[in-house]
């Protein structure tokens, strides 16, 4: 499946986000293709943060994210450069954005 989200950096840390976003750590990556994702991209305009990902089951990755301390301590990163988050509850599931056109 494919699932649009739409975050927000905060606009005095976009640099602190670019940063972050190029030392990823490897176990994080390593968990996030375990949870099923096979592609994430992440597109910034301005302060706007677009990502779109694929992955088998959109839930289950989140499901099998939340709680993994790798990912909760990226999000205690992200959450201080953020004015939007990423929501890794079961409620996040569904805040994909809606298609609104598709060739």
């Amino acid at each position: 499946m494919r699932v649009a989200l739409h975050t927000r950096v905060r606009a005095d840390r976009i640099e602190e986000y670019e940063a972050a976003h190029r030392e990823v750590p490897e176990e994080l990556t390593d968990a996030i293709r375990a949870a099923g994702a096979t592609s994430w991209t992440i597109w910034r305009s301005g302060t706007e943060l677009f990502h779109v990902l694929e992955c088998e089951d959109y839930a289950r990755l989140l499901a099998e994210l939340e709680k993994l301390p790798v990912n909760a301590a990226w999000q205690t990163r992200m959450g201080e450069l953020l004015d939007v988050s990423h929501d890794y509850s079961a409620d996040g599931a569904a805040a994909g954005l809606p298609v609104a056109w598709e060739l």
